[in-house]
């Protein structure tokens, strides 16, 4: 987990231990502890058992996404309910089962697992989508799908906050998401490491119980249980041609029903509003942890001029 810490008030990584995070004395970062088949985790964990810097409540700790700024973000699709509750009922693409489909979103926009979340400049539809999340651990180019999940670091919760009207305007034009997708992402409390998911597998994906609440309503609950395509060949995929690095994250896209763009599909609007400033959201996932955040006011639109003669 990264932390601020009460010694000097820089970010710090610390060990998640029955209620309590256990600072490592050396200030490294988490991405630092990449790299390797864990070994570097491992001693950190022991370190910072055996000799922390401090030892702070959970509870009341200022907490930042584990990877505060990764060297990239890539964003999936790979629960099939997701795709088609947000396309009312259509029948898929028959290429959308050749390859698990992903965009790029922005690193500089990851947000702690409390942090505020602004809604995007001149957004009236900002939702929600909930998702798992995997940092790469260990470099790799080409990786085989058999043995890609070997380069995962850990797990953790991934909330890709979406502005559906900036969303849906920008994608008739053939590219993007852009402005409807990188506002924010939140990502946390603290990188999970694989161990402790492998009791929770199922198939090709974890039997974890997944849930969002908005001002105390439920809204979300659903499971990731059931993606198309497992972690592993995610990111096989997302290295094909290319190399991935330590602190990557891969999102696994939204699972069933895991936004409110769904649930209006399926209930109506009136039921599931989108977002406004002062919602309180808190998105739970079984190991994982939560989020807990408060939606506020973004930053104005500062307008574009039309170009001449348009």
């Amino acid at each position: 987990m990264t932390y601020r810490s009460a010694v000097d008030g820089s970010d710090r990584v610390g060990l998640v231990d029955q209620g309590e995070i256990r600072g490592l004395r050396q200030p490294v970062r988490l991405i630092d502890l990449l790299g390797d088949d864990g070994e570097r985790l491992a001693r950190a964990a022991k370190d910072a058992r055996r000799d922390p810097v401090e030892v702070v409540p959970l509870a009341s700790a200022t907490l930042r996404a584990p990877i505060p700024v990764p060297p990239s973000v890539r964003d999936f699709m790979v629960f099939e309910a997701h795709v088609r509750n947000a396309r009312g009922g259509a029948e898929l693409d028959p290429a959308f089962y050749d390859a698990p489909v992903f965009y790029f979103t922005n690193p500089a926009a990851v947000l702690g697992p409390h942090d505020d979340v602004p809604v995007s400049p001149g957004s009236a539809a900002f939702d929600y989508e909930l998702e798992l999340g995997a940092v790469v651990g260990r470099a790799g180019a080409d990786l085989d799908p058999a043995e890609a999940e070997e380069h995962i670091a850990g797990y953790l919760i991934f909330c890709d906050w979406s502005a559906r009207d900036l969303q849906r305007s920008e994608m008739r034009h053939g590219l993007g998401p852009a402005k409807g997708k990188d506002g924010a992402t939140t990502l946390g409390p603290a990188l999970v490491t694989p161990d402790e998911l492998a009791p929770h597998r199922r198939g090709k994906g974890f039997d974890l119980q997944a849930s969002v609440t908005v001002n105390g309503r439920t809204f979300t609950t659903s499971s990731a249980a059931d993606p198309l395509w497992s972690f592993g060949e995610m990111l096989a995929y997302a290295s094909r041609g290319t190399r991935l690095v330590p602190g990557d994250v891969i999102g696994s896209g939204t699972v069933g029903t895991g936004c409110i763009l769904e649930l209006s599909a399926l209930h109506g609007a009136e039921a599931y509003p989108w977002l406004r400033p002062g919602d309180e959201v808190q998105v739970a996932v079984d190991v994982l942890g939560e989020l807990r955040v408060t939606v506020v006011e973004g930053a104005p639109v500062r307008p574009l001029a039309r170009p001449a003669g348009h």
